[in-house]
């Protein structure tokens, strides 16, 4: 797996493109703001003569979906993420103007994901995980051949997610951290919804958080 890290809008949200080597990829978090945005994405894309064929959320908050009218727009995805974050995606541009920041409502998904579902694009395979706290319905997207997990805002580099938001609980989401991500082997890389990636042993032996041996 080829990855692609572009980091958009005033929130700087990790926008991922995750391709195999025939170019197939994954849209992962739209997170572009505008139209120079979008074109920053589509550049990229047409430059590693890429084709996209599925976007997915970890979640639906607005940083994480800014984008996801341009996807639709440009080549047909709505996208794939947990049906319990509807709500998140309903409300996404109310939540923007408390930002000062303007956004149509997202579109309706295409599908929503279960834990434990695997979904595949080209050659590569991402097992999904149900890791509520941050919000509701949030879910990491794991790669066991490439050994990376994609965790939106639930663990970052040394921190985890806000939980004071609507549908996040603090409990949840420490419970959410330990049973789906640190079972995974400690080598596999992290990449968070913001920030830089990590790795799960790092994140075992140093996230302040947690009281690991």
């Amino acid at each position: 797996m080829e990855i692609f890290k572009l980091v958009f809008s005033p929130i700087e949200v990790n926008t991922y493109i995750l391709a195999d080597q025939s170019g197939i990829c994954a849209i992962l978090d739209c997170g572009c703001y505008d139209e120079k945005e979008f074109r920053k994405l589509t550049d990229l894309i047409d430059e590693k003569n890429l084709t996209p064929v599925l976007l997915l959320n970890t979640h639906c908050h607005l940083d994480h979906v800014f984008g996801n009218r341009f996807i639709l727009a440009r080549y047909n995805l709505s996208t794939f993420c947990s049906r319990e974050e509807d709500k998140n995606r309903r409300n996404a541009a109310q939540v923007a103007a408390i930002f000062d920041l303007t956004m149509p409502t997202p579109p309706e998904p295409g599908a929503f994901l279960a834990d434990g579902q695997v979904i595949s694009f080209g050659d590569i395979e991402l097992r999904v995980s149900q890791v509520p706290g941050h919000s509701k319905g949030s879910l990491a997207f794991y790669s066991e051949k490439d050994e990376v997990v994609f965790t939106g805002d639930a663990l970052f580099a040394g921190s985890i997610g806000r939980t004071d938001l609507p549908g996040g609980d603090y409990e949840t989401l420490i419970n959410s951290i330990r049973d789906k991500l640190f079972v995974l082997p400690p080598e596999t890389i992290v990449y968070p919804g913001h920030g830089d990636p990590t790795t799960i042993k790092r994140e075992m032996r140093t996230n302040p958080y947690f009281n690991l041996p």
